[in-house]
């Protein structure tokens, strides 16, 4: 999922034509960012879906579930509850990536990109930055909303750096398999529509409660679904409770699914590329 892994994959302009790839990465990086808040639906729903069900199983439900769960620190069920709402943060921006994607392909902007004299690995990785930006700065504000509602982790500051970091790298996978989702997609509205059940699928996971408590066959997918060890690391990181192998498996899904991102959209993107020169 490196630049240099791109950069081997993807074609380039003209060997007379000289290109300048920080400065051709740092000017896409700004205009992606500046599209992506401008667009206040989409910053909206990224930051508006996990923070409606932060409110909706806390205040609604948590009375009850809470019972159900073993509190990890000492705010009630939105200890428990926040973990799988970051990474469902994460998941949404699936969707704005995918949306976005789509839009700049299916309008032509990436065909005109390609035939300029510009480090064409700079369109998609400097894409998947602004995501993650955005994803990252979306689960600040989630996690800020819970802290007003009595969150309460006892991580250390170390721990902290493990779970940003954590956070990072499974919002950079993810928002290549957005960046895929939406360089394959037909049209923006099948763009939008496709990644919607990723974004649902913390949910049926340990992420409301454990799924030892789910009846037998939702259980076994719960255990065995990539949400699941992703939710489990950052409860362990955020609490101290034990993490187990969940680490582990979390970053094998974790990369599978970047490596999945990455090759589908190198593909996609070339799939219908017009001509290099020669």
């Amino acid at each position: 999922m490196t630049d240099s892994t791109v950069a081997a994959t993807l074609p380039r302009p003209s060997g007379s034509v000289k290109v300048h790839p920080l400065r051709d990465l740092s000017t896409m990086l700004r205009r992606n960012m500046k599209n992506q808040f401008r667009d206040k639906v989409a910053v909206g729903a990224i930051i508006g879906i996990p923070v409606l069900f932060l409110l909706l199983f806390n205040y609604v439900f948590g009375g009850a579930l809470g019972d159900a769960v073993n509190i990890a620190g000492s705010g009630g069920y939105v200890d428990y509850l926040l973990p799988g709402l970051i990474i469902m943060t994460a998941a949404s921006q699936l969707i704005g990536t995918s949306t976005q994607t789509s839009v700049d392909m299916t309008g032509g902007i990436y065909n005109r990109f390609r035939t300029m004299a510009i480090y064409t690995p700079s369109i998609l990785v400097a894409r998947v930055l602004a995501s993650v930006i955005q994803a990252l700065l979306s689960m600040a504000v989630v996690t800020g909303i819970a802290f007003l509602m009595g969150l309460s982790p006892n991580a250390t500051p170390l721990e902290w750096l493990a779970v940003v970091g954590f956070l990072a790298y499974v919002s950079l996978a993810l928002c290549w398999l957005g960046l895929a989702f939406g360089l394959a997609a037909k049209t923006v509205g099948s763009a939008s529509n496709g990644p919607f059940p990723l974004v649902l699928l913390p949910l049926v996971g340990s992420g409301i409660v454990p799924p030892e408590s789910m009846s037998t066959g939702v259980r076994y997918f719960a255990e065995y679904q990539p949400f699941t060890p992703m939710i489990d690391t950052l409860r362990g990181l955020m609490y101290g409770t034990p993490i187990g192998d969940s680490a582990v498996i979390a970053l094998a899904w974790t990369t599978g699914i970047g490596v999945l991102g990455l090759f589908w959209s190198i593909k996609a993107f070339n799939r219908e590329r017009p001509d290099q020169p020669n």
